[in-house]
């Protein structure tokens, strides 16, 4: 388990995280989000020990990282998996983390295996692709076998494939009861992959919940309606006080409603003789969601980007 409890890190008169306090749980993917500059990079490399907060404690299971003797066989991790020697191959950067470890030689080729690498062992990191790098972080990470596994980004250059791969590892990692904390940037795959969010902005807390508590706490709700007279109900539903809008580019029988419930849109069908032939309620997507929740945490906006993410 992840413990982190009102962490603070300052750089001169820079606040980058602020008296954050969160809990990460094992048999979950956890996932971690927030705009550009919220503070989620520095939150991990305190959590690994790399900087030294100013004030406040994390700790991985129980105990702060830089002092746990276990090392790789109680957190692995991936932060940049650009940072690695370009000149030595996959077999002798595993292996030296092996032996600074204290991990049997054995389980370089393992770990290899599991993430697809065995043809590329021998191979000199430098002429790996980024989604291969990627894939080594990972085997990195997974080398000691450790209860505890973080990553910042780990599927940026991954393929199609790559990424239903690694999304599919994950949640057989959290089955196996380990704690599985991961940072991105793209909400699609934390829609399928994370159980719970921790959700930041500007270094403080907006949220720790599960993604469904999460995408319902936006107030972008709409109902969706398919109907082959699109045209006569939009002109009814806005005369009634809705906003209407195309669902779907090329799908003119399809329109989002918002300011009236779908008991109200299906009375005024009825009452004016228009077919329909779906009626649903629909939430916010994850996406949206994290947009509307965390405009005012935006710490760059460019042109009429950050309108995108304010509430309609």
């Amino acid at each position: 388990m992840i413990e982190v409890s009102e962490l603070t890190k300052r750089y001169g008169d820079k606040t980058a995280v602020d008296h954050l306090s969160f809990t990460v749980r094992p048999g979950q993917v956890t996932g971690f989000l927030g705009p550009n500059g919220a503070g989620k990079t520095t939150t991990m490399r305190m959590l690994l020990g790399l900087d030294t907060p100013t004030a406040g404690t994390s700790t991985i299971g129980g105990v702060p990282f830089r002092t746990h003797p276990r090392g790789l066989r109680h957190v692995g991790a991936l932060l940049d998996a650009q940072q690695v020697h370009g000149g030595r191959s996959a077999t002798a950067h595993l292996g030296a983390l092996a032996r600074g470890n204290r991990i049997p030689a054995s389980r370089v080729a393992e770990v290899l295996a599991e993430v697809g690498l065995t043809e590329a062992a021998g191979r000199r990191i430098g002429g790996f692709s980024l989604g291969m790098k990627q894939r080594l972080g990972i085997a990195a990470a997974l080398l000691g076998d450790p209860p505890v596994l973080m990553f910042d980004e780990p599927i940026n250059g991954m393929d199609p494939e790559g990424v239903l791969w690694v999304r599919g590892l994950f949640r057989r990692l959290a089955a196996e009861g380990r704690t599985v904390f991961l940072s991105s940037h793209l909400m699609t795959e934390m829609e399928s992959t994370a159980d719970q969010l921790v959700v930041i902005g500007q270094g403080r807390l907006i949220a720790a919940e599960s993604v469904r508590e999460f995408a319902a706490r936006s107030t972008r709700f709409s109902v969706l309606v398919a109907t082959p007279q699109a045209g006569e109900l939009t002109a009814v539903l806005t005369a009634a006080g809705a906003s209407i809008e195309p669902h779907g580019p090329t799908d003119a029988a399809r329109i989002a409603v918002t300011g009236l419930p779908a008991e109200r849109i299906g009375a005024l069908a009825f009452e004016h003789r228009i077919m329909l032939h779906e009626l649903t309620n629909r939430t916010a997507s994850l996406e949206e969601a994290f947009m509307e929740l965390t405009a005012g945490s935006v710490e760059y906006l460019s042109g009429d980007a950050g309108k995108a993410g304010q509430p309609r």
